[in-house]
């Protein structure tokens, strides 16, 4: 991508997938992106140190939610960042010391 964004798809398991995040990020930031069935696998393995969530009030019916199957929930994270406004709120949550 322009900026120098690049993206590399893998079914090599959600462990190697991420220590090639990280030793492609050298040093920086590794961010995941997907579906609800790959960051529901991350959060299970104890593996997202934050969480970033956009959430937009808009009924549509059905959908997964983020965490079902999560066993009672993001158990260990804490809203560290809640910003609103009418059309959307941004919600951070990080892994608790």
């Amino acid at each position: 991508m322009q900026g120098g964004t690049t993206f590399h798809f893998t079914d090599d398991g959600i462990k190697a997938t991420l220590e090639r995040a990280f030793a492609a990020a050298k040093g920086n930031d590794v961010r995941l992106a997907g579906g609800m069935g790959a960051i529901q696998q991350y959060l299970r393995a104890g593996l997202v140190d934050e969480l970033d969530l956009a959430i937009v009030p808009i009924l549509l019916g059905t959908g997964e939610r983020l965490f079902d199957h999560l066993d009672r929930g993001p158990i260990g994270y804490q809203c560290v960042e809640f910003v609103s406004s009418p059309s959307v709120a941004h919600v951070r949550f990080a892994r608790k010391p």
